[in-house]
């Protein structure tokens, strides 16, 4: 079925901006300096300081992260039950949306306004996407949805019980592991330019159905992350009240990912 937007190299921009200022935002030591204002500790007291409307809550965190995710299913509704009529805009609104995704990513402030933008347009996308996957393979979207909610709870289960705890070098890796992926899309999205085969990433061979399954688990492994943020933000920082759209915003994407990558997953193992 080709490049899904979100598994392209636009969508990994700002999946990696947000997963760097976690790693390196969190974990970078005190009166180091880095070239990015935006992602060391002084960025978040400045932001604490302006923060006369209140301040960031666990709580409000998650009510932030629910109205996302119900904004996003109400954009999927729109397209899925009309897909074909909105397939040739598909490309379109993952522009905007990948515009709508830097704006947040870069001016956090902003996040009250462009987080439900992005999470509607998110939804319009993921409706057609999985009204295509859908129409090809009856069920699976339902299956898709099932797996990554129950990722998303198994590792919240895990990051709040310490089984994994989240430590610089552990962060540093999945990061790390977060922008080969990126890599690899971006150098086979090239290579598909120019007609060369990937089938190494889209086909059913083992190859590609274990690439899928590691993506798959680097994806979850993002959450760690996200969780890691926002206990720091509610707990240690005291973040400005915009920060919670700002970590909805940052949960939404890594779940939109995950969920496109058990998508394509599962499409893999029913080809075959």
């Amino acid at each position: 079925m080709g490049y899904p937007a979100e598994a392209s190299p636009l969508f990994f921009r700002d999946i990696l901006y947000n997963k760097f200022k976690s790693v390196f935002g969190l974990f970078y030591p005190r009166g180091e300096t880095m070239n990015n204002p935006m992602l060391n500790e002084a960025a978040f007291r400045r932001a604490q300081e302006q923060a006369a409307s209140g301040t960031m809550t666990l709580q409000g965190t998650i009510n932030k992260t629910f109205l996302l995710l119900f904004i996003c299913v109400i954009g999927g509704m729109i397209t899925w039950t009309n897909y074909q009529s909105w397939a040739g805009a598909t490309w379109l609104i993952a522009i905007i949306g990948f515009i709508v995704a830097m704006i947040t990513s870069f001016k956090p402030a902003a996040a009250p306004i462009t987080a439900p933008i992005y999470a509607f347009l998110e939804g319009l996308f993921l409706g057609v996407v999985s009204a295509m996957y859908n129409a090809q393979f009856q069920g699976i979207v339902f299956n898709a949805v099932a797996a990554t909610v129950l990722v998303f709870f198994t590792m919240l289960f895990v990051y709040r019980t310490g089984i994994i705890r989240v430590t610089r070098g552990l962060a540093v890796g999945i990061f790390s592991a977060t922008a080969a992926i990126a890599i690899l899309y971006l150098g086979s999205f090239i290579l598909s330019l120019f007609g060369v085969s990937t089938a190494y990433l889209t086909s059913s061979s083992p190859l590609a159905i274990g690439i899928s399954i590691v993506i798959c688990g680097v994806a979850a492994f993002n959450f760690l992350l996200d969780f890691h943020f926002i206990d720091q933000m509610t707990s240690h920082y005291q973040a400005p009240k915009h920060m919670e759209w700002y970590a909805g915003f940052g949960l939404l994407v890594t779940l939109v990912w995950l969920y496109i990558e058990i998508l394509q997953l599962l499409a893999k193992f029913q080809r075959k």
